[in-house]
Formats: structure tokens, C-alpha cells, sequence
């Protein structure tokens, strides 16, 4: 379990998922023999065939006021099309558990955007039912990022993701619409990091002089460092993506804040640098 203090902030990640292989559908440019030319990928992003290592996982943050889920993965008893993710018997609430963070404890629950992947564990099936699985939360979502996903047709995942697991927060009351650059507390606020979807954000930790931030899906992995043109399938805007990516990407070399990828595999976290036109990630 990996665990970062950042000031006076504990950030914990809880994996659901961490797989070799099978990114492909999400990043369709990073083949084998495309990103086995970025060596510092290996070991810990890409195995010896190019094979992009990725993962699945919630990070709990600890301030000295709040208890704070982002994003909540994919879910168990959820019929997705992706057989890896279709109805899923993990461990995650038991893991979520041994890291000290009880549902119970979780005040407040954000949402980087609302693909399939970042909200699965906002419900549990309970007698046949969806309901809250952080029940004394307030699950945070950008207005516009609920609004589009609102009106979407009911015929792919993330739809389908709507109705099982944000439906029943917003039919229960616990969402809270906010602007892309909300304040959650003191050390904790949300940047406006658009593209992959309408009002996809990221997460800002700043405590004592130190700074980290939650991708969320602004990328997913880290070869879109070092190639910011490779996009992925699911996003929304992808000039706007890129766009994003690069401006992003810009601040955190210059500020040196950590980056915690909401997708990288362990280690997950480390500092971007420039490496010629591109980037890179210092572990």
C-alpha cells in the first residue's frame, strides 16, 4: 500500500486493479514496439515486451479536517462490456478498510469526471438494490460534468455506469455540483483539467510548502509524457486534451509539485521533468 505525506496531508492509494497488458483499447498509438523506445518506462510502466503496466485504484486523502475518497474505481456485481471489469468480486472495501478509511469515516467523495472507471464504488448492491456506499459523504461533481452525462443515450458503459452508480447518490442527496476550481478545505482544491471529458478535473493538495495533484484522467499513463500527441480512446475533446496535457505537463516541471497518477502502476508518483520537446517522470 502506497502512502505519501504531503505537509500536514496523508495521501493513500487502495487498488482495485493492477494489470500488464490489455491497454491498447485505451491508449491505441502506444503499441509494443512504439514505446519500448522510452526506456525509463521500464520496469516499473512498461515490462521488457512494451507492455503498458496500468492500474485501477482510489486515493484516500487525510487532512487535518477531511477524509476525502477520489474517484472510486470500478465496482463490484457491475456488468460492464469489458470482461476484466464485468461483475467484479474484489477485495477493495476489505483493502479500503485495512488502510484505516471505514466507509463510514469518508466525509466527502470527488469524482474527477464520471467514466465508468472513477465511479463504480459510489454504490453497493444491498438486497438487490444500489445504494450509497459512503453514506455520511457528500460526493462532489463538477455541474457541467453531470449535466452532459445526464443526457447521454443509454447504450455504452459509462451510461450504463450512470445508472447503477450515480443515479442513486443523486436520487439519495448526497451530490454536491461545483465549479471545476472548488475549494474542499484548506489544503485540498479541484483544477479545471479539460478534454477527456467536459468538466474533468484534477486535484490539488498543498500543505507547508509542499504541493501534489491527482491526475484523475488527464492522462493515463505515463508514455503520454513523453508523447503528448498519443490520445486516449475515451476522450471527449482530443485537441482540448492535448492541449491540456501539455499546459499541465509545463506547470509541473516548473512548480515540481508530485504528480499521483490516477492510472500509473506502482510507484504511481513522481516529479516531471523535461526531456528535450517532451517530458518524463522522475521517480
Amino acid at each position: 500500500m502506497s502512502r505519501w505525506r504531503i505537509g500536514d496531508v496523508t495521501i493513500t492509494k487502495v487498488v482495485e486493479i493492477e494489470a500488464t497488458g490489455g491497454s491498447r483499447f485505451i491508449l491505441p498509438e502506444a503499441t509494443p514496439d512504439a514505446v519500448k523506445s522510452i526506456r525509463w518506462l521500464h520496469p516499473h510502466f512498461m515490462d521488457e515486451r512494451g507492455r503498458l503496466r496500468m492500474s485501477v485504484h482510489a486515493l484516500v486523502v487525510d487532512t487535518p479536517s477531511r477524509r476525502i475518497v477520489v474517484d472510486t474505481c470500478i465496482g463490484n456485481d457491475k456488468r460492464r462490456s469489458i470482461p476484466a471489469w464485468n461483475e467484479l468480486q474484489g477485495t477493495f472495501l476489505r483493502d479500503l478498510e485495512a488502510a484505516g478509511c471505514p466507509p463510514a469515516s469518508v466525509d466527502t467523495v470527488v469524482c474527477t469526471h464520471l467514466h465508468v472507471d472513477h465511479v463504480g464504488w459510489n454504490t453497493t448492491r444491498v438486497d438487490g438494490r444500489w445504494v450509497p456506499t459512503f453514506p455520511a459523504a457528500r460526493y462532489l461533481v463538477a455541474a457541467e460534468e453531470l449535466a452532459y452525462w445526464t443526457s447521454r443515450p443509454a447504450d455504452d458503459d459509462h451510461r450504463t455506469a450512470f445508472v447503477d452508480s450515480v443515479q442513486p447518490i443523486v436520487d439519495a442527496g448526497l451530490v454536491d455540483l461545483v465549479p471545476p476550481d472548488h475549494r474542499i478545505c484548506d489544503e485540498v482544491s479541484l483544477v479545471p483539467t479539460v478534454g477527456h471529458t467536459p468538466s474533468h478535473v484534477s486535484v490539488r493538495v498543498a500543505s507547508r510548502g509542499e504541493e501534489a495533484l491527482i491526475t484523475g484522467d488527464f492522462l493515463h499513463h505515463p508514455c503520454q509524457l513523453a508523447r503528448l500527441d498519443w490520445k486516449s480512446s475515451a476522450d471527449w475533446d482530443v485537441e482540448g486534451a492535448r492541449r491540456t496535457r501539455a499546459a499541465m505537463f509545463a506547470h509541473l516541471a516548473e512548480t515540481q509539485a508530485l504528480m499521483i497518477g490516477t492510472h500509473f502502476a506502482t510507484p504511481t508518483a513522481g516529479r516531471v521533468v523535461r526531456d528535450g520537446d517532451a517530458f518524463r517522470l522522475e521517480l
